[in-house]
């Protein structure tokens, strides 16, 4: 019995044996090539982990995102690629015996399921509404169905000259616009961005401001980064307030010196351009600037004390250029010198009269002293002689509209320094036909300067700045009545104050 038991296990070992070589001998051994590459570049993907599966076998990609797996056994697998920053991907492989079986891999990018955001909807204001402010708040709505953050672009076309305004990384739903114009229809439209996907477009709206209220007080503001910047007012007889303020020129460009003319209905003003000053003008709200001066700018010694005129009929300028009076149309033709000082002086100021035909000229020495004011008629010759060589500051020319007065300021102090500091400069009403002034400034607080008067559109009251006298302090517009001036008695001239932090005054 031992001996017949041990030969079947002897015949049953050798069978299994020789079974199993023959099978290893069926199936056999391929080899697995491929490449891995960028679906949308197919750039190589380096460093790809491949793996097969049942066996897990795994190789990587090289520098060109090709791999190889050498005797693979025969057989169906299921072959991976994983690479970080993009999706894992799948591809099935038949090995057969001694053949090559090549796989490639188009790797798309991790986010490639990543959804948009929706397209965004305008919430406020409402499409085609009226009469809205010049300080617009635009509100919207979008979501992202990935929970992705969204950051928003704004456009905003203006309809009358296409301008536009593009606001970039907005993160909230809403957003105020602010300095728009009067009666303008403007266009809005919102690019919601998931950093992901494409920009997702929301659809066009638009609004319209309301209309101009025609304000008739124009100052000067500093602004924070050292520039002048222009505005416009109204104010509140009622409630003493002001009202309906607009800024007119941006803070990024240097602009003083506002003056409008009704006739024209333009505002011309002084900027800094190229180094050079120069004279412009624009539309009541602040658009269309042209330049006016090219050849000759504007120049002297104190620039923000230079001051120009027009014309009534609001269709030619004088302005100075150091010792020389020049005459140009508004639309820059026509330049001609009409004056030229007799001691070279510098002109600093001029305002031209009503009717044309005379001109008031303040002129003073390279240091800003040494002031005179005097009128000249259009042939150049002096008519009437105010002030001659006269120590101390002096300023703020405006001739009324029938010739016989002419307001000016005049630092009683006659203290002189070479930053031109003033400590005791009040206004006069000059009477050309009796020769007399009157002292508007008699309610001034001590330690305080009045400055830039200008006649009101009525020319009973007068418009000016007051500041301390430090020469650094903060400046604010008030009015003043005129009362009882032939009689040379303007005690109680109820000064009112108009704006704060603002100056170089024009009231039309």
């Amino acid at each position: 019995m031992k001996k017949i038991f041990k030969t079947v296990v002897i015949l049953t070992l050798s069978l299994f044996i020789n079974c199993s070589e023959d099978t290893i001998d069926l199936v056999g051994q391929g080899t697995i090539t491929g490449r891995v590459v960028e679906a949308k570049t197919f750039n190589p993907v380096e460093n790809a982990k491949i793996t097969i599966t049942p066996t897990n076998n795994t190789v990587f990609s090289d520098a060109d995102g090709y791999f190889i797996m050498e005797k693979v056994e025969a057989g169906d697998y299921s072959v991976s690629v994983i690479k970080e920053g993009y999706l894992t991907n799948f591809e099935p492989a038949t090995v057969t015996k001694d053949l090559t079986v090549n796989v490639i891999f188009e790797m798309d990018d991790e986010t490639a399921l990543n959804r948009p955001p929706s397209a965004p909807i305008l919430v406020t204001p409402a499409d085609g509404s009226e009469e809205q402010e010049l300080s617009v708040e635009l509100i919207w709505s979008s979501k992202d169905p990935d929970n992705d953050p969204i950051t928003y672009r704004l456009e905003i076309k203006n309809a009358n000259n296409n301008d536009l305004i593009n606001v970039k990384a907005i993160i909230d739903t809403s957003y105020i616009v602010s300095n728009l114009k009067y009666g303008t229809k403007y266009f809005w439209q919102i690019i919601a961005n998931d950093s992901i996907n494409s920009e997702v477009l929301s659809a066009v709206k638009s609004f319209k401001t309301k209309v101009n209220p025609e304000n008739r007080y124009f100052y000067v503001k500093k602004a924070s980064n050292g520039n002048n910047s222009i505005y416009s007012s109204s104010y509140d007889e009622v409630d003493n307030v002001p009202m309906n303020e607009i800024q007119l020129t941006a803070d990024n460009q240097n602009s003083w010196r506002p003056r409008k003319n009704q006739a024209s209905n333009l505002i011309a003003f002084l900027r800094t351009y190229n180094n050079e000053t120069h004279l412009f003008t624009m539309n009541q709200d602040g658009s269309n600037v042209f330049k006016v001066t090219s050849a000759v700018p504007i120049a002297g010694i104190n620039l923000n004390e230079i001051d120009f005129s027009w014309s009534s009929n609001g269709g030619r300028f004088i302005y100075p250029h150091y010792d020389k009076l020049y005459l140009i149309n508004k639309d820059g033709s026509g330049l001609q010198q009409i004056y030229k000082t007799l001691d070279g002086s510098y002109i600093t100021e001029c305002d031209w009269s009503n009717d044309g035909s005379m001109i008031a000229l303040k002129t003073n020495d390279i240091t800003g002293y040494k002031s005179s004011i005097y009128t000249i008629d259009m042939a150049g010759n002096i008519l009437k002689t105010v002030l001659s060589n006269v120590k101390g500051a002096v300023g703020g020319l405006n001739i009324s509209v029938d010739n016989k007065l002419l307001l000016y300021c005049y630092d009683i102090s006659q203290f002189e320094s070479p930053n031109n500091r003033q400590l005791d400069s009040h206004i006069y009403l000059y009477n050309f036909g009796s020769a007399t002034r009157t002292d508007l400034s008699l309610e001034k607080k001590n330690g305080t300067v009045d400055l830039d008067p200008r006649f009101s559109p009525n020319e009973a009251e007068v418009v000016f700045v007051n500041t301390s006298n430090d020469g650094i302090s903060a400046k604010t517009i008030y009015k003043v009545g005129i009362l009882n001036v032939n009689n040379n008695d303007n005690n109680n001239n109820n000064r009112i104050q108009l704006f704060a932090n603002a100056m170089m005054p024009d009231w039309e």
